[in-house]
């Protein structure tokens, strides 16, 4: 159960407005479902969904487990950077879904884990067993599962305390002319169109990305981000605010399609964590994909390059700490 006690800015917001745009996994309908179902009380009552806030106001709710659905495990070919009893770290390929949704019930990253393994965390319930936290479908890279419920609740703290350390490499529009900046903006659901989010003040939460050029382009910059926080879309949202969207990013960037991508040109490449059990420091580091090396050298091939920064790195996972400002 979630209890969250209302700010004074907050007050005389519709409860399923807010709530929406506080868990983004919640669609509006959802929250209405979830208030006409009592899994939503305010100072210990049940309300509709057009209820209207007001200052200090007490708000209990339940999220119940996905239930009555059954996942089917399918053999597909998993890229395993790490397994032993707690957890598994596997490199996603771009393209692949994480875990059951609408519309994706099959050839998603849990379809797979449970063929590869039937021993995963059930506190997400059954559309997410394991999945302690998320990549978009479109972004490549590391991704951290729990095998049960002790390693689940271990390594769910440490994101909770942000922790975790999580880069990625990412190619975005212009030329960031800085050699290394700071984003500390709230993210929260964008209020003109649901799909997104964005940087507002109200019905959001603190978000931090911190930047590093690595190389130049005439149109545009190679960077490594590194998160304080996770938000959804943390680092589309937070470039495109500063005017620097991800390449192949429809959703934040430009629509129509730049440098034959089918995604956004974002790869999750360093992942590293305390093992829930030993207490271990573990690191691991993901090659940049293919799709990335090739766009980089065909960028440098047709003298798009004006590179000024450089870290000379083999492309292959090598990098450097990200130091915050």
């Amino acid at each position: 159960m979630d209890i969250i006690h209302v700010l004074p800015e907050e007050q005389n917001l519709r409860i399923d407005a807010f709530l929406a745009g506080r868990y983004p996994d919640l669609s509006r309908t959802h929250v209405q479902k979830l208030l006409g179902e009592g899994e939503v009380t305010v100072n210990g009552l049940k309300v509709k969904p057009n209820y209207r806030l007001r200052d200090r106001d007490r708000i209990e709710l339940t999220i119940p487990p996905a239930r009555g659905m059954e996942i089917i495990p399918e053999p597909i070919p998993l890229n395993i950077v790490f397994e032993d009893a707690d957890v598994i770290v596997v490199d996603k390929p771009q393209g692949m879904v994480v875990h059951p949704a609408n519309g994706h019930y099959s050839g998603t990253m849990v379809n797979a884990l449970l063929h590869h393994c039937r021993d995963l965390s059930g506190i997400n319930g059954v559309l997410r067993p394991g999945i302690v936290h998320r990549i978009d479908k479109d972004t490549s890279g590391l991704l951290m599962v729990a095998k049960n419920d002790r390693a689940h609740l271990g390594l769910a703290e440490q994101l909770k305390k942000h922790s975790i350390r999580r880069e990625y490499v990412a190619l975005v529009h212009g030329r960031i002319v800085e050699p290394a900046g700071e984003i500390d903006a709230p993210i929260g659901r964008d209020p003109g169109n649901r799909k997104r989010m964005a940087v507002v003040d109200r019905n959001s939460k603190t978000a931090t990305t911190h930047y590093r050029a690595l190389e130049r382009f005439a149109e545009y910059t190679l960077i490594r981000c590194g998160l304080e926080t996770g938000r959804t879309h943390q680092i589309r949202v937070h470039m495109a605010f500063i005017e620097h969207p991800v390449v192949g990013d429809p959703l934040y960037g430009p629509r129509k399609p730049r440098l034959g991508l089918e995604g956004q040109a974002l790869h999750a490449e360093v992942l590293g964590f305390n093992h829930p059990a030993t207490g271990e420091y573990m690191e691991f580091c993901a090659p940049w994909p293919e799709y990335l090396n090739n766009i980089l050298d065909e960028l440098r091939a047709a003298g798009m390059s004006g590179v000024d920064v450089n870290l000379g790195l083999d492309n292959s996972g090598g990098h450097d700490k990200l130091k915050k400002k």
